[in-house]
């Protein structure tokens, strides 16, 4: 079924290995986590030490990095002769962090240096040479790169025939030749056992700071490569993983004004700041602007010494934030209702959908996310218009670039790496590409299905789950990509109850029972839609400490079960539901409303074309206890995406419809906000603020802008974003306005139909 997790992963046993005692010694004494770091190859307490403790580890210097010294000399110069000196960096957190970092260590060290950070939308991933010309025009003696140039001879050169020098910083795969550069500086021109081999680059331009700087203090900039670290989901380990610890200590002193008001958005204490707040809070919020606008405020943000400003910028990023958990809930509804309709696309080795309405910035998010849930390799496309751009996203095994390369008929472009990818392609051409992709990914795989693994790392009992064992576990940390959290499993289980978490349920927490009579509490995140065992299981879970109204605690992470296949068993299932007032059949909504927001004074009010004092449209839309639905939504997965982003504990039901749901009134309406746009906007509109402003799904304000340039009223052009450029027009009608008329027509009727099935549905 449609959102169940795929079918169980097979179990890899723990293999025997003889842990030395003075390693147990260091970790607490527990025989378990001694073997854990006797099979990643640590087997002396030396070695141990240095793994455990940022202190006992010894760096590798910056000068064994091909070019540094180069990449050095070509700074110094251009420092003491004043050069202007553009950072040409990228929009994820990583990109980010490198030019914040190279920002701000230059302009302590008195350079003349400014920064740019391309648009995801507009120029791309690299160095975008209309704009570089731009730059170049305005006045600029060298360009320096970070997580970016590796690849960019053309940008390198033009910059050279203007008499521009580039050093290179980047940590991206090589090429077959280097850019012809002042210095490439790029830890993968190292040995392939290096320690600065994994280094992302944010390290990459530390390490070349820390070179310039040349024994002085660098330590300031840690902070910023620990977001990049994690953000990136580098390798932990040898240098990566030293300058992660030491940048975690870094950000719990909480100095840097910008990172500082993101935790106060976030709520996060800074003290108790982890790998994983990183990860699931911070880098969200930076990622959402190079997601859905321009990430160049991140650099200000990471940079500034202004606390009002920090405090600004934060809450921007807190809204986009906001927009972009609802959009990604959008996608993740309407992909979900695509495969409960269309089952057979499981059939296929990947799974490849589309949408007209979808963001490009945000399917990324979601195509990880069905890996996750599916466990094939997911590829989501955009369609807004002929050209369909997409976000691909692999499974262990599967080299999805290489696959591409099989399946490049299809294509229009595309690039990557093995577990993620971008893609463009003709719209008509996406069936052609699921079936290119298909044969591609089984020509690896073979015809059997991909079946994940999971490694244990140790068995335990319920009675061996305790806070002291979590506290030597956690000893271990920071953990990620090249230090997993420990995958422990206890065996014949039963499940005793059930109950839904999260205010809509969509989280499990399940009692399970032992043998000896024994229950632990474990979480499942996102359990809800996944099927539980019937009879005695074995469980894999992982374990971290929690703090639960000021007090820690053990929390147990459910992670995988392996029936044993007994007979089913009785489940105590105690579900948690809104706290629910429907006011669909009142006959004085507005007066009811008033004494609502009375009795609520903090409640959310989501109301689209009726105008509603404080209430916000579905891009508004945020966390909160109480929300308050005046108007009817258009569609189900925006209803789903709404409750999924606002995650209400009270849901309070009005439902209006909005009044004159005609189409001459849609276009009406659609046209006035054109006017507006083009008036007061330079003609910029974004697809998803016209449907939110009208009402609608995006889909029919896309067709209703086509009939408008139909009937010769409108001229636009579509940028790869999904946003528009509208200008008016004064034309004759096109052959193709009856035909566009009756396609508005129908989709208009959708949402009416959905609209009427919603005043009546149980919610």
């Amino acid at each position: 079924m449609a959102g169940q997790r795929l079918s169980r992963r097979e179990w890899v046993e723990p293999a025997a290995v003889e842990a030395p005692g003075p390693i147990a010694d260091l970790v607490g004494g527990h025989e378990l986590i001694a073997q854990y770091l006797a099979r990643k190859g640590i087997t002396s307490a030396a070695e141990a030490e240095r793994f455990l403790s940022p202190e006992a580890y010894r760096p590798a210097s910056p000068d064994e990095l091909p070019d540094i010294d180069r990449a050095v000399d070509r700074l110094g110069r251009a420092i003491r002769a004043h050069e202007r000196i553009l950072i040409w960096g990228d929009f994820d957190v990583d990109g980010q962090t490198s030019t914040a970092l190279l920002y701000s260590a230059l302009k302590r060290r008195g350079a003349r240096v400014s920064y740019h950070v391309p648009n995801r939308f507009s120029e791309g991933h690299g160095i975008h040479l209309p704009t570089l010309k731009r730059h170049l025009d305005g006045g600029v003696d060298l360009l320096l790169t970070c997580d970016t140039g590796i690849t960019a001879h053309d940008a390198v050169d033009y910059a050279a025939s203007r008499g521009v020098d580039t050093i290179v910083t980047d940590h991206h795969a090589l090429p077959e030749a280097l850019p012809a550069a002042a210095a490439v500086v790029n830890p993968r021109r190292t040995p392939e056992s290096h320690p600065l081999l994994e280094l992302p680059g944010v390290g990459v331009a530390y390490k070349l700071i820390e070179a310039l700087y040349s024994g002085d203090d660098s330590d300031f900039l840690l902070d910023l490569v620990a977001l990049g670290i994690v953000s990136d989901v580098m390798a932990q380990v040898d240098d990566t993983r030293y300058l992660l610890q030491r940048g975690l200590n870094r950000l719990r002193e909480n100095q840097r004004l910008g990172v500082k008001a993101i935790l106060e958005r976030a709520q996060i204490p800074a003290a108790e700041l982890n790998e994983s707040d990183i990860g699931f809070a911070i880098a969200p919020r930076l990622n959402a602007l190079g997601r859905l606008d321009d990430a160049n405020p991140a650099v200000e943000l990471l940079t500034t010494a202004d606390w009002g400003r920090a405090r600004i910028l934060a809450n921007m990023l807190e809204g986009l934030n906001t927009r972009r958990k609802f959009l990604s809930n959008q996608v993740y509804e309407s992909a979900l209702a695509q495969i409960e309709a269309q089952p057979w696309l499981l059939d296929y080795a990947a799974l490849v959908l589309s949408h007209d309405d979808w963001h490009s910035g945000v399917i990324g998010i979601v195509a990880s996310r069905l890996v996750e849930e599916f466990g094939v390799p997911a590829v989501l496309i955009a369609t807004p218009d002929e050209i369909g751009r997409g976000s691909a996203r692999s499974v262990a095994g599967v080299d999805i670039v290489g696959a591409l390369v099989t399946a490049s008929d299809a294509l229009i472009r595309f690039g990557g790496h093995s577990m993620a990818a971008g893609l463009s392609l003709p719209a008509d051409k996406i069936f052609q590409f699921r079936r290119a992709l298909s044969r591609a990914v089984r020509a690896q795989t073979g015809d059997a299905p991909i079946e994940p693994s999971l490694t244990i790392d140790g068995y335990l009992g319920l009675a061996d789950i305790s806070l002291e064992l979590t506290a030597d576990i956690e000893r271990l940390a920071p953990f990620g990509n090249g230090n997993p959290p420990l995958t422990l499993a206890a065996r014949n289980l039963k499940v005793a109850s059930r109950k839904g978490l999260g205010r809509r349920g969509e989280h499990l927490q399940v009692e399970v029972e032992d043998t000896q009579g024994r229950r632990q509490a474990v979480i499942w995140w996102r359990g809800a839609r996944a099927e539980l065992p019937k009879g005695r299981f074995d469980l894999a879970f992982t374990l971290r400490a929690s703090v639960y109204k000021g007090e820690r605690e053990v929390l147990v992470e459910w992670l995988d079960y392996r029936p044993q296949g007994s007979e089913p068993i009785d489940v105590e299932a105690e579900e948690t539901a809104y706290e629910l007032l429907d006011m669909r059949k009142s006959s004085f909504p507005l007066v009811e409303l008033a004494k609502t927001r009375e009795r609520n004074p903090a409640a959310l009010v989501w109301s689209e074309v009726e105008q509603v004092d404080g209430a916000a449209d579905r891009l508004g839309l945020k966390a909160t206890e109480t929300l308050i639905v005046w108007t009817i939504p258009p569609s189900a997965e925006i209803w789903s995406a709404a409750l999924a982003t606002v995650n209400p504990e009270r849901l309070i039901l009005f439902g209006l419809r909005p009044s004159r749901e005609t189409t001459g009134n849609f276009l009406a309406r659609l046209a006035a906000l054109v006017k507006f746009a083009v008036n007061q906007r330079d003609g910029k509109a974004g697809l998803e603020a016209l449907a939110a402003a009208l009402g609608e799904r995006e889909r029919s304000v896309q067709v209703g802008l086509q009939v408008l340039r139909a009937m010769g009223k409108l001229d636009y052009r579509v940028g790869v974003a999904g946003d528009y450029r509208l200008e008016l027009a004064d034309k004759p009608p096109t052959d193709q306005l009856k035909t566009l008329q009756k396609r508005l027509s129908l989709l208009l009727r959708e949402t009416r139909a959905y609209r009427n099935y919603w005043q009546t549905m149980k919610i």
